[in-house]
């Protein structure tokens, strides 16, 4: 038996990727109320995240709710996302197990992904409450993309907290959800808000007690963000000289993606030693190989070098992290910022001079 598969493709463009300075996982945005739907461990400890869109658009988005006792988070994109299809919330109370389900995400952080299963268990109990259980992958990453059913329905959040489970998935069944979306009613600003585990009641700003019914709040992992690295403090400000929001970049701890014009460009720590910044330009020509290599290994464009991996050009720049501190520290953030605009002007120039093409990276 196959799923649908026209009803599960209709629904893709609603499937975001959400990155932090922690991470990256998945969500869902539902039109009706216009919010992303995700895990609350996968924006946990930020207010401010960013959202991708299929298309690769970026996007910060606030924090509006938490509920880590279901594990829920609610975020509010900084624009309205009217072109995406709407995605409809189907009881999991309809499932029976041996149904068939799919899980839509980016796994590792990777591109965008469906894995399909059986339903192995509609009430799997683990941790005190009730899961979905499945056999399709669920990895890190795939966490607080939807769960669907044959018709594309949500039935589900997908987890993956549970590091332990061996082959088997997980996921929130969709009445959490339905309960959580009734709860975030209250919500009416759009503020950051915490449901406070015991009376369900939301608290809108840092409190030692719930004023509803007296419980003890973590204050310190709700409400505080952690405060950026020394590295942040030295990349951050080279993106802001793009016009590029920071929040927007992160992706995981001291590592930033971004697209430069149409380049992707990431930012991270290789070897412990360096911070590299690298660029996937494009994918080398099936002809006329020999003038494009003789470019690139012209070092056409130093300080930044060329390399060839996986049929792939890339771009690089590093620098030994004991730099960051000496007297050439706004240089090189001058240069991480030159970088990027190279990296935007001469994926453009391969295709035209040398017949290269896009890689799956590219914006346009």
């Amino acid at each position: 038996m196959e799923y649908n598969t026209s009803s599960v493709q209709d629904i893709i463009p609603s499937v975001v990727k959400i990155g932090t300075a922690s991470g990256s996982g998945s969500g869902f945005y539902l039109k009706k109320h216009g919010i992303v739907i995700t895990n609350n461990h996968v924006v946990s400890g930020h207010k401010m995240v960013s959202i991708e869109t299929q298309d690769k658009e970026k996007m910060t988005a606030k924090v509006v709710f938490l509920n880590p006792i279901v594990d829920l988070a609610f975020l509010k994109p900084a624009k309205p996302l009217d072109s995406l299809p709407e995605m409809f919330l189907q009881p999991a109370g309809t499932l029976k197990n041996m149904d068939r389900v799919a899980v839509l995400g980016f796994p590792f952080g990777m591109p965008f992904t469906i894995t399909d299963g059986i339903v192995s268990s509609t009430k799997q109990l683990m941790d005190g409450r009730q899961y979905i259980q499945t056999d399709a992958a669920v990895n890190p990453g795939n966490s607080g993309g939807p769960l669907v059913n044959l018709r594309g329905e949500v039935v589900g959040v997908t987890t993956a907290k549970f590091t332990n489970a061996d082959n088997v998935g997980f996921a929130i069944p969709v009445e959490d959800l339905m309960s959580d979306l009734e709860s975030f009613t209250e919500n009416v600003e759009m503020e950051f808000s915490v449901k406070c585990p015991s009376c369900g009641g939301l608290l809108f700003e840092k409190v030692e007690y719930c004023p509803n019914c007296g419980n003890t709040i973590d204050q310190d992992t709700l409400f505080d963000e952690p405060k950026l690295s020394p590295l942040a403090h030295f990349v951050e400000p080279a993106l802001a000289g793009l016009g590029i929001d920071p929040v927007i970049a992160r992706n995981g701890y001291d590592y930033w993606e971004f697209h430069q014009g149409s380049s992707m460009v990431r930012v991270f720590i290789y070897n412990k030693n360096y911070l590299y910044t690298t660029s996937p330009l494009v994918k080398l020509p099936k002809s006329n190989l020999e003038a494009v290599y003789r470019y690139i290994l012209s070092n056409p464009h130093p300080p930044f070098s060329f390399g060839i991996y996986q049929n792939m050009i890339y771009m690089s720049y590093r620098v030994h992290l004991g730099d960051l501190e000496s007297s050439f520290r706004g240089d090189i953030q001058n240069k991480i910022t030159r970088f990027a605009e190279k990296a935007n002007e001469l994926d453009n120039y391969l295709i035209d001079n040398y017949g290269c093409e896009k890689t799956e990276y590219s914006k346009f």
